[in-house]
């Protein structure tokens, strides 16, 4: 079901792009395919399904995007439109108002002293809170991707031995610029860092951190708290937990909106100015 070159005046031409377990299956990051004029992201989809027919069972936990913005399957389709398939997922200029954001993607490694870099980077004389923290890779396995039992099975009752993270990297950075905007609004926190890895994270290295500074801890919890929650829920980044001998996929289906309630949950406070956070594998 390619493209012909010539194209037709009846069709749109549409770009899929694969990622994490739905890659693995079709075996390529991305197709070309043609779909008749007024064809929807579910179009797509079923174009994709004839094409890789083992793709199919993991219908009911995917989300959609359409040219890096999440998309209901009802979304129609122009020509040149890239569509991503979103399987579970698992800046840094002050602007005039004072605000600064620290988003990023890294795919070289990093450590504890992180946390004091972005803290440097972000703080001001008027922050009296300083909240960081940091995921790190776990030996415990965590919950299977649907699709993803059979393979966990196999490897029961061994120990994680590292992690691997891909993503769709244009799309992470704009969903986390969008949990930013809502930490703001919500917490009027305006100087935070979430800063991600990618590729393979050996067993205790840190693959997430997160900095929020405020001149209260109430606000810098908070934002914390919810920047981590809402990447893990959101971003299209994705995990495989390494295995000798295999890897499982780890996560639920991406939500593609905030959460509804106005607070997240607060961890234990600790007081003003104390040592940054840390916390478990959160990855």
């Amino acid at each position: 079901m390619g493209v012909s070159p010539g194209g037709d005046a009846g069709e749109v031409r549409v770009r899929i792009r694969l990622f994490a377990m739905q890659r693995e299956l079709a075996g390529t990051r991305g197709v070309e395919v043609a779909l008749p004029a007024g064809a929807t992201i579910e179009d797509a989809w079923t174009a994709l399904v004839a094409r890789f027919p083992n793709l199919a069972p993991g219908r009911a936990a995917l989300r959609f995007a359409r040219n890096g913005g999440y998309a209901p399957p009802e979304t129609p389709l122009g020509d040149g439109d890239e569509v991503a398939m979103i399987p579970p997922v698992s800046g840094g200029a002050p602007d005039p108002e004072g605000r600064m954001r620290i988003l990023e993607l890294r795919a070289a490694p990093f450590d504890g002293s992180i946390l004091a870099e972005l803290s440097g980077r972000l703080a001001t004389p008027e922050d009296g809170a300083i909240v960081g923290f940091l995921g790190v890779t776990r030996r415990s396995p965590g919950t299977p991707a649907p699709g993803q039992e059979a393979e966990a099975a196999r490897h029961a009752g061994r120990v994680v031995e590292s992690l691997a993270y891909e993503a769709h990297p244009e799309m992470a950075l704009r969903v986390i610029a969008e949990i930013a905007d809502e930490i703001e609004a919500r917490f009027g926190v305006t100087r935070l860092a979430i800063v991600h890895r990618e590729g393979e994270v050996p067993l205790g290295e840190p693959s997430v951190a997160i900095v929020a500074c405020a001149p209260h801890r109430d606000a810098a919890f908070d934002a914390a708290r919810y920047a981590i929650d809402e990447t893990k829920a959101r971003a299209p980044i994705w995990k495989a937990e390494q295995f000798e001998g295999g890897h499982v996929w780890i996560g639920e289906s991406a939500r593609d909106s905030p959460r509804t309630e106005a607070t997240p949950r607060q961890p234990p406070v600790r007081g003003l100015g104390e040592p940054a956070r840390t916390g478990p594998a959160e990855g």
